[in-house]
């Protein structure tokens, strides 16, 4: 206690203030304890308080209300920018989440002010598609801005990898100095050109570009891809993701590509895929289920089996008729078309699903597994391949839902 009040009266801290500090930010700091923070911890305790405190949900006693963030949108933005100077990226989205679900923030998402301050991520993205239809014409105007800022990420990230791993059509045995732009192995071009590197601009002027020669036969040409996706709420993030992955395997010449969503309606976005945003402003979150109806309309407008794959894209908690949908998936199977089935396509592949229907989609001989969309591509060039799903699977240690021959409520169907 001596050691802690000499601190005290020198401002020096004790040998244990660190963890002092964190204690007293964890737990939260009064008008006591307070007095013991740096000004930066103490808008730190205000801004974690607004949302973990007492407040956010407190009685009328004043005395113990601790803040919470009202429906003051120049505030909200406020406590957004102190949550983003003090976390970085991936930590201020987790703390997004939880203040739209502790303090019911969507309702912030109307203003704009709020909408410039906060950190833009997939999950920003599927709230503000829900919401576009009652958002104002200026509020509107900003999320459509936001939405294609996130998109156009999206799509820098993953676009490339898509391309290269669908088209699969590059011999890298043979080697060309006259590459498309798409084609340059940049490794081989840097090696060959460091001694044309410029000191005075810091960077490498190549004399000579390296790249891959394409194959005249092209193993994918003219396949087509069907992406049916569940858009209940449960699905949000996995829409946006498959959005982004047709809009680009859209824009490749080897493949036709279709996108199809649905609840209990059914929204074809096949025209729409040359504008990823327009896409999206097309997709209607939330709402039930009919998994049955859309396969139904997917099977109709397959026109060659053999060269055709469906990815169904959804948790399986089908609202409409399970046994007459799995005689349409079998249907499928029997006809050739090449069927997988995503419990869901996101950055955490942790999916819920109905494990029953999972399992008796299983014992179709349909691979039924979460992906991430980094595996998405690679998935998608061995379906295109014809390659053993549940082998590609094993190897990028994927695991596969297991047939269920024990689901009495979805046993197996009678053949259509």
């Amino acid at each position: 206690m001596d050691d802690e009040a000499q601190a005290t009266e020198t401002g020096a801290p004790s040998p244990d203030g660190g963890s002092e500090r964190r204690w007293r930010l964890a737990i939260g700091a009064d008008d006591e304890t307070s007095a013991a923070l740096s000004s930066d911890d103490k808008r730190l305790s205000a801004a974690l308080d607004a949302l973990y405190g007492d407040g956010a949900n407190a009685a009328a006693d004043p005395r113990k209300r601790r803040g919470g963030l009202g429906r003051s949108a120049p505030r909200v933005a406020q406590w957004m920018g102190d949550i983003r100077s003090f976390f970085p990226a991936q930590v201020v989205q987790i703390v997004q989440k939880d203040a739209f679900e502790r303090l019911d923030l969507k309702q912030m998402l109307m203003e704009p002010e709020f909408l410039k301050a906060i950190e833009a991520d997939v999950n920003l993205v599927a709230d503000l598609v829900s919401l576009r239809s009652v958002m104002p014409a200026k509020t509107k105007d900003i999320a459509r801005t936001i939405i294609a800022d996130i998109v156009a990420k999206l799509m820098q990230r993953l676009e490339q990898k898509t391309a290269e791993a669908i088209r699969g059509a590059l011999d890298r045995s043979r080697r060309t100095n006259r590459p498309r732009s798409r084609d340059i192995d940049w490794q081989r071009t840097i090696s060959a050109n460091l001694r044309h590197y410029q000191p005075e601009h810091k960077a490498i002027v190549p004399e000579k570009l390296v790249g891959f020669m394409h194959k005249q036969r092209r193993l994918v040409d003219l396949d087509e891809v069907v992406l049916c996706v569940d858009q209940s709420g449960s699905m949000a993030s996995s829409v946006i993701y498959a959005s982004i992955f047709a809009a680009v395997m859209a824009s490749l010449p080897v493949v036709r590509t279709k996108l199809v969503c649905f609840d209990t309606a059914i929204v074809d976005l096949t025209e729409e895929l040359s504008d990823p945003v327009e896409v999206l402003f097309g997709v209607q979150l939330g709402g039930g289920t009919d998994i049955n109806q859309a396969v139904a309309y997917c099977a109709e407008r397959i026109e060659r089996p053999t060269k055709s794959h469906l990815v169904l894209i959804t948790d399986l908690y089908e609202g409409g008729n399970g046994q007459e949908l799995l005689r349409r998936l079998a249907a499928l199977v029997r006809s050739g078309v090449n069927v997988v089935v995503l419990l869901a396509l996101t950055d955490q592949g942790r999916p819920g699903y109905d494990p029953a229907m999972a399992g008796s989609v299983a014992a179709l001989g349909i691979p039924v597994f979460a992906c991430t969309p980094d595996l998405f591509p690679d998935m998608m060039a061995a379906a295109l391949r014809r390659e053993d799903i549940g082998a590609w699977a094993a190897g990028a240690d994927v695991k596969l839902i297991r047939a269920d021959a024990e689901a009495p409520s979805h046993s197996m169907p009678t053949p259509i």
